[in-house]
């Protein structure tokens, strides 16, 4: 797969912040990798369900000076001719989304080689009486996902999964009572509420650690330890297998330098026994 048309071209896309219409755009034309150099803006567009405009938008966002400059690069690393049944791509667009996912797992494997960032951040976590857990928009559902099972293992958790103008407020009450570190999820497209969040609790005193998708994300001279997880950029939204998986080892590293974790999931098991609370 690594030399085929449609290869080339999402190596082409990696590394681009697109818009959803962008995205869908860079779909069309890894479906159709082979014809794409020989279409014209208005071909694209109309292959892609936009406007011309979005299509000359999308060779900008690129990198291009404009479609034909994105053509002839197109037809410089795609066949000179376009093929009569050639070997496809082994993937579909689907599969391809699975297989970028499964990459940045592995990335983030590699990055894991060396646990002691995490490991800080897990005694830094399990040291804050509240710990307040912040993520929004795209982030929420990560954030939510970590405060529901560390409240399982740390006595107090505050999820922070909406802006607005009471969020500074639930900081200063989260200092107040005595916390010392944030958590932040910070995932495309960055919130500009989600900056200055942590710009208010640094200046407040806490100590911000933040999962982003990338080292050089907007929040990251905001964060104090910043541990990158990719995201799946092949869908017309992104994917974050590896962030939550990065959540769920952040979670095991808190649990371990918390000394009382396990008496508390047995008298959690104990009471959701007693309650019924799950199916067997």
């Amino acid at each position: 797969m690594s030399d085929s048309p449609a290869a080339r071209l999402q190596k082409l896309f990696e590394g681009h912040r697109l818009t959803p219409t962008q995205r869908r755009i860079a779909h069309c034309m890894v479906r159709g990798a082979a014809e794409v150099p020989f279409l014209s803006s208005v071909e694209l567009a109309e292959l892609a369900g936009v406007s011309q405009p979005s299509v000359t938008r999308f060779a900008v966002a690129l990198g291009f000076d404009g479609y034909p400059a994105l053509r002839r690069h197109l037809r410089e690393v795609a066949p000179a001719e376009r093929p009569e049944g050639g070997r496809q791509d082994p993937y579909n667009e689907y599969q391809q989304a699975v297989q970028g996912e499964i990459e940045n797992l592995r990335r983030l494997s590699a990055m894991l080689a060396d646990p002691a960032p995490v490991q800080e951040a897990g005694r830094l976590l399990a040291g804050s009486r509240p710990l307040p857990v912040l993520g929004l928009r795209a982030a929420s559902s990560q954030a939510r996902g970590f405060a529901y099972f560390a409240a399982k293992v740390h006595p107090d958790v505050r999820l922070l999964d909406e802006g607005g103008s009471m969020l500074a407020d639930r900081i200063d009450a989260a200092v107040a009572a005595g916390a010392s570190a944030l958590l932040c999820f910070a995932l495309p497209r960055h919130p500009r509420e989600v900056v200055e969040a942590l710009d208010h609790g640094r200046a407040a005193g806490l100590t911000v650690v933040t999962v982003a998708d990338s080292a050089f994300a907007p929040v990251a001279r905001h964060s104090d330890l910043l541990i990158p997880a990719p995201v799946g950029t092949g869908l017309a939204f992104d994917t974050a297998c590896a962030p939550m998986l990065l959540g769920r080892v952040l979670l095991e590293a808190m649990a371990d330098a918390l000394p009382d974790a396990q008496s508390r999931l047995e008298a959690f098991d104990a009471r959701a026994a007693s309650r019924g609370l799950f199916v067997e």
